[in-house]
């Protein structure tokens, strides 16, 4: 059976976001980035059909470039089919307070209206999806049939990446809630710490 949760979303767009390298003047190369404290949960309602159910991820902190060890479950009760709309908020800590910071170039606190076109345009139909989902089966386009799955404990190479100027040092809160005609399918709050040199 074919199995799909909203982290197969997630990691879909994680695994070739990776992959991006932005030249614009408002991003800069860091030669290492260090994430601290990496923490989640889900933060939608007891009946949202799509539930992230474990995500583990090691070594602490992680290093970038570096490897990375990840496993994770989750499922969703309903398909997943375009337009899957994803709704992003990131928050930085500054001063004690909890900052939205705005969407800029597509990253940020952003909307984006339809997830399932984006991964279209990151690996184009008939393209093998990346590593891990492709050794295991998982799909990485719209629609993910409605099931469970889980992704094993797996390697991850993350390469050197330019980073926008503003998005180098502190504590982050990221919220991603996942919808379809108006209505939440799913929600997941990730915290960490970023320290870039």
């Amino acid at each position: 059976m074919e199995k799909m949760s909203i982290l197969t979303v997630t990691l879909s767009l994680v695994a070739v976001i990776t992959q991006v390298n932005c030249s614009s003047s408002a991003w800069k190369r860091v030669t290492t980035t260090q994430i601290l404290g990496f923490d989640w949960k889900n933060c939608g309602q007891p009946d949202d059909p799509a539930v992230l159910k474990t995500l583990t991820v090691s070594p602490d902190p992680i290093s970038i470039p570096g490897d990375l060890t990840a496993s994770a479950s989750g499922s969703t009760s309903v398909e997943l089919s375009a337009p899957l709309s994803l709704n992003v908020t990131l928050e930085k800590e500054v001063a004690g307070f909890w900052v939205k910071v705005p969407c800029v170039e597509e990253l940020g606190s952003c909307h984006y209206p339809d997830v399932c076109d984006v991964l279209d345009q990151l690996i184009p139909p008939g393209q093998d999806c990346p590593e891990p989902l492709h050794t295991y089966g998982l799909p990485c386009r719209c629609p993910f049939k409605a099931g469970s799955y889980s992704l094993p404990q797996s390697d991850f190479y993350l390469p050197n990446m330019d980073l926008p100027y503003w998005l180098t040092n502190g504590n982050y809160r990221v919220q991603g809630v996942l919808g379809s005609e108006d209505k939440e399918l799913g929600c997941v709050q990730v915290a960490l710490s970023l320290h870039s040199s």
